[in-house]
């Protein structure tokens, strides 16, 4: 259980750094481009916002994802 805690919370600080460099390495993007999602489309968004945010929301989602290989290979 003290393992899955700090792993959560490794997860969560190191993707909030890395979140606040984000927003302030794009603040003086100009190249702006509309996302079309399932509703509509989105406002005005900087392309390196975007792409970040793509690479965060997977560091979240494959951190906290564990697949235990190790376990089924040696079956017979």
């Amino acid at each position: 259980m003290l393992i899955l805690l700090k792993k959560v919370l490794f997860t969560i600080t190191l993707n909030a750094g890395l979140f606040l460099l984000l927003v302030i390495g794009i603040q003086n993007s100009s190249n702006k481009i509309k996302l079309n999602v399932l509703i509509g489309e989105t406002v005005n968004l900087p392309i390196s916002f975007i792409i970040g945010m793509s690479f965060i929301s997977g560091s979240i989602s494959g951190s906290l994802l564990s697949i235990d290989l190790k376990s089924n290979n040696n079956k017979d």
